[in-house]
């Protein structure tokens, strides 16, 4: 399943530093704004050292973990809602990805310009909040006066339609993300406004990347205030170092990565944190199928059912789904393998109405 995340900010907080490290790719981080024009895109791993334990358990001839996509698009300036710095294009990327990770620069360099001129995260995330907040409030006006020739033709529900389209946009026009309405909004209502494809309405986080000498502790002051935006804002933010990721991800081996995070006082890159939370923003588990062929780890959203995870496996395994024989992972673990998960009754047989737990190991039946 293609879950993305796309990587916005300013331009020069470094976006495309971070893109580069998490993908271990080499696309242009230079020092000026609109380095990034067409997005780019990098396909990671998510870090989760359940699927190593299994192989070991369970030989086979590959691991295949799950993996998460993130999209680096281009720095949007003041204005960019009204076409400023390419803002219009710019925005339609970000409108395609499915979760938004905020990059706000947290560190003093003299060498790389800010666009502001200082160092200030509150000014910064306010104004692509604000960019995004009226791109949006565009579409929802131009939706309201579309609904409301329907409702006064005495349609009721595109009457309560209007009601639920004015709400959100009285909340753009404050300058609030459409997410703070629309998790307030019944079901009906809320399929009024998901085709309207809101940047505002997606998850989002804030990344704040930090100087080295503040990513130990994180007490530095323009830290504390982007973590007390996230705070006001009720989103998360996940501090990173782009300049040292940078320079983990440059390291050939595993070894040479684990000494050096050792070295700066980390226990892992926090590059990880940023995939673990882009994956938790979306809701997003990971359940697993393992054997001689192949160890896999697969991505689907809390709360599926067992039929449509088997259709992540493949298609016609949902159409044909007879059940389910699951084992938790933790159950997996502590018997060892399949057989003595069995024997000791911890092997499961579930229907179609099961939903799907994060780690569980599952054996599709299907008439296929």
């Amino acid at each position: 399943m293609g879950f993305s995340c796309g990587i916005v900010g300013l331009p020069n907080v470094g976006k495309s530093t971070i893109f580069n490290a998490i993908t271990r790719s080499s696309v242009p981080a230079a020092n000026y704004p609109f380095c990034t024009i067409e997005p780019n895109v990098g396909i990671v791993p998510v870090p989760d050292p359940r699927l190593a334990t299994l192989a070991r358990l369970v030989p086979t001839a590959r691991v295949v973990p799950t993996t998460f996509r993130f999209v680096d698009i281009a720095g949007l300036v003041k204005g960019a809602s009204q076409g400023e710095g390419l803002g219009n294009q710019f925005l339609g990327h970000i409108a395609e990805v499915e979760a938004i990770a905020h990059v706000v620069r947290c560190f003093e360099d003299p060498d790389v310009v800010h666009v502001g001129g200082t160092i200030d995260p509150r000014r910064d995330a306010e104004v692509i909040a604000t960019e995004l907040a009226l791109r949006d409030l565009g579409i929802v006006t131009g939706a309201v006066s579309r609904v409301e020739k329907q409702a006064r033709s005495g349609d009721k529900k595109a009457a309560a339609a209007v009601e639920a389209l004015r709400r959100v946009a009285a909340a753009l026009d404050r300058g609030e993300a459409a997410r703070t309405v629309t998790a307030s909004l019944t079901s009906e209502e809320r399929a009024v406004v998901k085709p309207l494809n809101l940047i505002t309405a997606k998850p989002m986080l804030y990344v704040a990347n930090v100087g080295e000498a503040d990513v130990a502790t994180l007490a530095s002051p323009v830290v504390q205030a982007l973590q007390a935006v996230a705070v006001a804002e009720g989103v998360p933010v996940v501090p990173i170092c782009g300049a040292l990721e940078a320079q983990i991800a440059a390291l050939e081996s595993e070894a040479e990565r684990a000494e050096y995070l050792a070295a700066v006082g980390l226990a892992e890159p926090g590059l990880h944190r940023l995939i673990r939370a882009g994956y938790d923003l979306l809701g997003l588990i990971t359940f697993f199928t393992v054997g001689p062929t192949e160890d896999r780890a697969w991505t689907i959203r809390r709360g599926t059912k067992a039929p449509q995870a088997a259709g992540v496996i493949h298609s016609d395994f949902e159409r044909a789904f007879i059940r389910a024989e699951v084992i938790g992972y933790d159950d997996f673990v502590a018997c060892g393998s399949e057989p003595v998960a069995k024997a000791r009754g911890k092997l499961r047989v579930e229907g179609k109405d099961y939903i799907v737990q994060d780690g569980d190991l599952l054996n599709i039946r299907h008439g296929a």
